[in-house]
C-alpha cells in the first residue's frame, strides 16, 4: 500500500472517531438536562391519587437526574384523562423536558375500545410504574349498619361522584353491583380528590381512594370520625387477593363479597372484575417518555429512577404518602405496563355489555 493511500486512510479514520467523539459528547449534552425544566404532566386535577404520586417522585427524580433539573407537575384533566392522553400522543419533544404520568383511569378507556382514546401506549417509553391500593369508605351513620357483609346496605340509596363508567371507576362500581347495593354514580368529576369533596360536603355517601389520596385526604377525616373504612380492593400475590399491606386491618373486597347474600367469587362477574382489578391497581401509575424520545434520555430518566428507588429512606417515604406497593424501573416496567394493558376477551366482552346494560355506554366488544 502507497504511503500516500496509507494516509488517506489514517485521516479517514481519524475524522470517523472524531466525528463519533463529537455525537457522543453531544449525546452526554443532550442528557445534561442543567437549567431546563422537565414538565410532568398528569391528566386529573390537583387534588386526587396521581397528583400525589407525581408531587412526591417530583422533587426526588429532580435530585436524581443529571443536572438536577426543575420538575413541574402541571394538571390537564378531562374527558376522564383522555384529553390529556390524547395530548401526550402527539407529542414528540424527547429531550427529557416531557413526561406523562398515566393510571388506570388511562389505561380502562383504552382496553375497552372507548372511541375518545386516540393514544396508543405500544408508543409510549415507560421508565417507572408503582402499584397502588384502593380504600372504600362510609360516613359513620352507613357504617353502623356495615358488619362484614353488605347485607343490610342493600336498602340504602347511595350516591357516588365518579369520573366515568370506564375509567378506574369500573372497579368499585362493579364490586358494589356485585354486592347488590343501590349505587347511583354522578359522572363528570375531573379527579378522586373531587369525589372525595363530594362526600366531604354531603354530596355523596359512598366513595373510594387510592392510597395516596386516602392517606392524604380521608385518614383525617376517619381520625376525626367523619368517615369509615368499608373495604379495600386487596393486594395480588402470586395470583390471589390478599390484604393490602398499606391497611391490613381492613378487609378486602373478595371477604365483603364472601359474606354477602348473592355475591360469588367465581363466575363471569368475579373473573371480569379481578382482571380489571388486576389491570389497574398492581400497576396502576405509569410515568412516560414521548414517543421518538432517543434511547440515551430514556436510559437516563431510568438510571434516576433507579437511583430514586435506592435512597436508603425511599421506603420510609413513599410508604407514608403512597403505600407500601412495589416500584417498577426500566425493563422492569415494560413489563408492568403489558400487565397493565391486557385483559382476557371474555372479561372485556362481559364488562363491555354490563356497561351497556347498567350505564347505556355502548362500546365495540
Amino acid at each position: 500500500m502507497s504511503l500516500f493511500k496509507v494516509s488517506i486512510r489514517r485521516m479517514t479514520l481519524g475524522l470517523a472517531a472524531a466525528a463519533m467523539t463529537l455525537a457522543h459528547a453531544q449525546t452526554a449534552a443532550a442528557v445534561n438536562l442543567e437549567g431546563k425544566t422537565v414538565t410532568w404532566t398528569i391528566p386529573f386535577s390537583e387534588k386526587g391519587g396521581s397528583a400525589k404520586w407525581a408531587n412526591f417522585f417530583a422533587p426526588l427524580l429532580s435530585e436524581a437526574l443529571p443536572g438536577k433539573p426543575t420538575v413541574v407537575v402541571k394538571f390537564m384533566p378531562g374527558a376522564g384523562s383522555t384529553k390529556g392522553a390524547n395530548w401526550f400522543q402527539r407529542q414528540r419533544k424527547g429531550d427529557g423536558t416531557v413526561m406523562f404520568g398515566s393510571s388506570g383511569s388511562t389505561q380502562f378507556p383504552y382496553l375497552l375500545g372507548d372511541p375518545r382514546v386516540r393514544y396508543e401506549y405500544k408508543d409510549w417509553n415507560p421508565v417507572m410504574a408503582t402499584g397502588t391500593g384502593g380504600v372504600a369508605y362510609l360516613p359513620p351513620d352507613l357504617a353502623k349498619k356495615f358488619d362484614g357483609s353488605a347485607n343490610n346496605l342493600k336498602d340504602v340509596n347511595f350516591i357516588y361522584g365518579s369520573q366515568g363508567a370506564t375509567r378506574l371507576d369500573l372497579v368499585p362500581l362493579l364490586a358494589w353491583k356485585m354486592l347488590g347495593l343501590n349505587v347511583k354514580p354522578v359522572f363528570g368529576i375531573k379527579g378522586r380528590g373531587d369525589g372525595r369533596l363530594m362526600f366531604e360536603r354531603g354530596e355523596a355517601n359512598i366513595d373510594y381512594q387510592t392510597t395516596s389520596g386516602y392517606l392524604k385526604g380521608v385518614a383525617s377525616l376517619v381520625k376525626a370520625g367523619k368517615a369509615v373504612p368499608m373495604m379495600t380492593w386487596g393486594s395480588l400475590i402470586d395470583g390471589k387477593i390478599v390484604r393490602d399491606p398499606t391497611f391490613p386491618e381492613v378487609p378486602t373486597f373478595k371477604e365483603v363479597c364472601e359474606k354477602t347474600d348473592g355475591c360469588e367469587t367465581s363466575g363471569k362477574a368475579w373473573d371480569a372484575w379481578k382482571a380489571f382489578f388486576t389491570a389497574g391497581f398492581p400497576v396502576q401509575k405509569i410515568a412516560f417518555l414521548p414517543q421518538g424520545t432517543p434511547q440515551e434520555v430514556i436510559d437516563t430518566f431510568t438510571k434516576a429512577f433507579d437511583k430514586v428507588k435506592a435512597r436508603p429512606d425511599f421506603a420510609q417515604l413513599s410508604s407514608k404518602r403512597l403505600g407500601k406497593y412495589p416500584m417498577f424501573v426500566g425493563k422492569d416496567a415494560k413489563a408492568a405496563l403489558d400487565q397493565a394493558t391486557s385483559v382476557p376477551e371474555t372479561a372485556k366482552a362481559f364488562v363491555v355489555q354490563w356497561l351497556n346494560d347498567e350505564y347505556g355506554v355502548k362500546l365495540k366488544k
